[in-house]
Order: C-alpha cells, then structure tokens, then sequence
C-alpha cells in the first residue's frame, strides 16, 4: 500500500516549538504578556514599515510579474490569505527574508538572487519565507511571541547561556518548517535544495540528487550535531527535507540526533533543563533504593537538593542512559551526584562508593569514576588506594 502524498496538513509546529511555548507560558508568564500585548506588536509594526522604507526599494507588479505570480502561486498553495509586498534590499548576498506583519506579507530579495533562481527555485524559495508566515500565525500566533521573546533576550548581555541555547534551537527548528514549506509549494525537494546550494555556493547549476548523496556522507554514526547559529547547515537541511518527504518514520528521531544531540551539560537549553531535572531525580530515587544508601544523612542531603522530595519518586531505569541520550559531561555529573549522597555520611561511606561503582559500570563509565575518586576525594593514600583497589577488583570480576 502506497503512502499517500504530503499536503498542507502536513505542515505542523515542530515538537521544539510547541515545547518552547509550553515552556515560557508555564515559566515566564508575565514575560509572555508583554511580548504578547498589543503595544509590542504595533511598535514592531511600526519599526518594520520604517525599516522596509528605509532600506530597500519596492517592487512592483508590472516591473516583476515573474515574481509576484510566484509569490501568489506559494500564497495559494501554502493557503495564506494577504496581500504581499516584494522587496529588493542593496545588499549584495544572495537571500531572503519575511517580515512579519499581522494580515501582511512583505518579503524582502537580497543581492541578485532574483537572476539565479529558476521559476521553480524561486517558487520554494518564496514557499520558505512564506511558511514563516505561516508559523507564526498559527494557534494564534504563539510561535511568534516565542520567537519575539528569544531574540529579545539576545540583545540582553546578561542572557543565560541556557536562553542562548533555546533561541538558537527554537531558529534552526524554525528553518527547518520553513524549508518544508518550500517543498510542498514547489511540489518536492529538488527545487528547494537547489535554492539552498545556489544560496549557499553561488554557484549557478546544482544537481539535488547529487548534493543529497554528498550530504549522506556526513550522516555516519559518529556524526557532529549542527553547530548552525540561526540555521542549520545546507547538507543537515536538504537531508531533513527529503527525510520529511519521504515520509521516513525516523525524521524525527534523526533531527533530534543532528539538531539537539544527547543531553549535554555544555550547550543545555531550557527544555533540556527540564528534561535534566527529571533524570536527576529518577537517578537519585534508583541510587539510593540501595540497602548502602539507607540513611537518615544521606536522605537529608537529597532534600537539600530538591526540597520537595517525596518517598514516591519514580525510579529512572538505568538502561535508557545510553550514548544517544546522554553524553560523557551528564556521566560526570551523575558521578558526582553518587560522590553527594556518599561521602555525607562516613558511616555508609565505603558500601556506598562500591554501590557508586557498580552503578557507574552499569552506565558504562566505571573507569571515568574511578578516575574521579582518585582525583576528588580528599583522603589519605592508604585509604584511596585500598579503595580504589577494591573497586578495580569488582569491576574487573564484572567484566571476566
């Protein structure tokens, strides 16, 4: 049985976007009035129609036919009902952009890109900035209060890393729809990678099967995730595009691996916070269900990291920490929080570092915490080493 085509309905918020927003209206709620309230959005209209004004010049129907029955073509099929206004801007790199008005369509050209594309590319390439429209009207129009809440904490030299983290993951994924929204105004893929490889390179001709072939080569299992700022790089783009048109069932999955990675301590975002929180507590209330860690102290020191800690917490299984969802830097962290709950309490202490141990074997990173003693825990030789004796000797008696 054949799978039935892609259409309009398949064009949804990313599962990034609806969990940033489910996350700044639970957390930030007051922030999200503002951004949300009448007066930010009449004052960035006002500062768009300046900008529009002031930096470039205006197309007009009779002069660009080509154009604007592209622009209506990609209005129909991505089915957006306002009026539409090109642009042309001076500077001299290839690209374009929308800028969003409640009701109006107003997308801005920039170098000769109007020259390079042919009718097909400029159809997914006017489908791209289209479909940023089209996000951020939707559900009524929470994916662009998001996005006007993150690019508002980036002028801020006090943002935490963590909001850093989001904007720019929150933008990639925000490409990624776009980039959908290319094919399906152009009918398929091709003509949107070409748009992008002729973006990217300058380069007049581009084959799309062939530069789809040449970005799989980087799709290996020890593949890098996207260092992209605002958008991913054009290989990680045209393999997401033709994963999503091909309907394969692991597109989610793959731009989870290539777009966030594992759960990383070095480039956390506020949804990864979350999920961390969670696998924290799991982990703790696993840990210390050890007859080694029943212990009034070491109890205490758990409340001291979550006040509202409760005798019914949900064990983690240890199984799922796997090198798809975690990465050596939460490994270090979890070893850390066992050396906590070890060494509060002296009498437990020795037990609990053999279960510290074990546990550690079980995520597959014994030696690095067995490193760890070795360098953080302050005790005399004789002690660290007869210890750290006795744990080697476990751990090798695991792997015989």
């Amino acid at each position: 049985m054949s799978t039935p085509a892609l259409d309009i309905s398949s064009l949804t918020p990313l599962p990034y976007h609806q969990h940033v927003v489910n996350y700044l209206k639970t957390h930030e709620p007051r922030v999200w009035s503002w951004a949300s309230s009448q007066g930010v959005q009449q004052e960035h209209a006002q500062d768009v129609r300046a900008q529009l004004l002031r930096d470039t010049y205006r197309l007009n129907p009779h002069s660009h036919p080509e154009a604007y029955q592209a622009c209506e073509t990609a209005l129909e099929r991505l089915r957006i009902e306002a009026p539409a206004t090109l642009y042309q801007a001076g500077d001299g790199a290839m690209n374009a952009s929308l800028y969003y008005l409640d009701g109006e369509v107003h997308v801005v050209f920039y170098g000769p890109i109007l020259e390079r594309l042919d009718a097909q590319e400029l159809l997914a390439l006017l489908g791209h900035e289209l479909a940023h429209y089209r996000l951020w009207s939707e559900d009524h129009g929470d994916y662009l209060v998001a996005d006007r809440i993150l690019n508002h904490v980036l002028a801020d030299a006090f943002t935490p890393p963590s909001l850093e983290q989001t904007a720019r993951l929150y933008s990639l994924h925000t490409e990624i729809y776009a980039d959908r929204g290319a094919a399906l105004v152009a009918g398929g893929p091709a003509s949107a990678i070409t748009s992008l490889v002729k973006v990217h390179t300058g380069i007049v001709t581009v084959d799309a099967a062939s530069y789809l072939q040449q970005a799989r080569e980087l799709d290996g299992k020890d593949a890098q995730v996207s260092q992209g700022l605002s958008h991913p790089e054009t290989f990680l783009r045209s393999q997401a595009l033709d994963n999503w048109w091909q309907q394969d069932p692991d597109t989610q999955a793959w731009l989870h691996r290539r777009l966030r990675g594992p759960l990383s301590m070095n480039r956390l975002d506020v949804i990864d916070q979350v999920d961390l929180t969670a696998l924290t507590r799991g982990f703790i209330a696993t840990f210390i269900s050890a007859q080694a860690l029943q212990s009034e102290r070491v109890i205490n020191q758990v409340r001291g990291f979550f006040a509202d800690w409760t005798d019914h917490e949900t064990p983690l299984d240890l199984s799922v920490l796997d090198a798809e969802r975690i990465d050596p830097s939460v490994h270090e962290y979890l070893h850390f929080i066992m050396l906590d709950l070890c060494l509060v309490d002296r009498e437990v202490r020795d037990e609990a570092l053999l279960h510290a141990a074990r546990t550690a074997n079980k995520l597959g990173s014994e030696d690095d915490f067995i490193k760890l003693l070795k360098r953080d825990i302050k005790l005399r030789k004789r002690e660290l080493d007869l210890l750290t004796r006795t744990l080697k000797t476990e751990v090798e008696t695991w792997t015989q």
